[in-house]
């Protein structure tokens, strides 16, 4: 409907058509304008998915078609992030600041340590309990971009015994919410 009054409010200082609605003239307009109006949404869709920051289907899946893997995401700004990451991946990528930026484009948090130990980190997952859904496929992504020169440890985290006790105050407790011992060491609080 934008284009159909557009062109009406173009031709309507000619004096020369009749733009009333319901004549000939109009219709024709309105014809004109619908295809203009249609057009306009497609480039609209186009300039949206043309853009990382705003891509939400066919632009970021052109973007992981450049890339050897797709990053491990949940939602559509972590795909994003993950992304950018992997395209900013270049030579000053190898200092610890370089590797953990990099490292984002797992798709999740995913953080490389050093050790201590010369030429070792570890790569530690800050925002999941135990072992990250679709971990292989991380891993993957991770030892391609760590420096091939470093050994790598993958550090996990779990519940204590005391979080445990505090969240499941008898045995009975845990075993009612139905949960492995798995879900008990990674259930959130």
């Amino acid at each position: 409907m934008y284009y159909e009054e557009h062109l009406v409010a173009l031709l309507q200082p000619l004096g020369v058509y009749d733009l009333r609605k319901g004549t000939l003239n109009r219709g024709e307009l309105a014809a004109y304008g619908m295809e203009l109006d249609k057009a306009k949404a497609e480039l609209d869709k186009t300039a949206q998915e043309m853009n990382l920051t705003t891509a939400r289907e066919f632009g970021l899946e052109l973007i992981e078609e450049l890339l050897p893997y797709r990053p491990v995401c949940q939602t559509v700004q972590q795909r994003r992030e993950a992304l950018a990451a992997l395209l900013r991946i270049n030579g000053d990528s190898f200092t610890l600041k370089g590797i953990n930026g990099t490292l984002s484009g797992c798709g999740l948090n995913t953080v490389a340590v050093e050790t201590g130990r010369p030429n070792y980190v570890e790569v530690r997952f800050p925002d999941v309990m135990g072992i990250p859904d679709g971990f292989e496929r991380m891993k993957v992504i991770i030892e391609e971009v760590l420096p091939s020169h470093l050994g790598i440890t993958y550090v996990f985290w779990y519940n204590s015994w005391a979080e445990l006790r505090q969240r499941h105050h008898t045995w009975g407790g845990a075993a009612a919410t139905g949960l492995s011992w798995y879900g008990l060491a990674t259930q959130r609080g």
